[in-house]
């Protein structure tokens, strides 16, 4: 008997203009329940009181958790080519508490 291979199925990703240009965001808030997690991308201006969330992503733990993996696999492959990324906590001198 002969096995079926599953059939592939191509995906056509379409991406509007408007959603092409992007939003540059610096600070992510993320919550979760049992059925989801949310994600909110904000942009903070320095000396503000007030920051927008400029999109917000809703996602199954399932996806959150591949989002994550994938996510992870780009920064290793990023500082592979550039070097590795600092965040702030890397760069703060523990013995005085300033930042380099």
């Amino acid at each position: 008997m002969e096995e079926k291979k599953p059939q592939e199925i191509k995906l056509e990703i379409q991406l509007d203009e408007e959603i092409a240009q992007g939003a540059y965001v610096n600070l992510a808030v993320v919550n979760h329940n049992e059925s989801e997690f949310v994600v909110d991308l904000i942009f903070v201006q320095p000396q503000a009181p007030r920051a927008k969330v400029r999109s917000r992503v809703i996602l199954s733990p399932q996806h959150a958790k591949r989002f994550a993996a994938a996510l992870q696999d780009n920064i290793n492959r990023y500082e592979q080519g550039f070097g590795e990324i600092t965040t702030v906590s890397q760069v703060i001198d523990e013995s005085t508490g300033h930042y380099h």
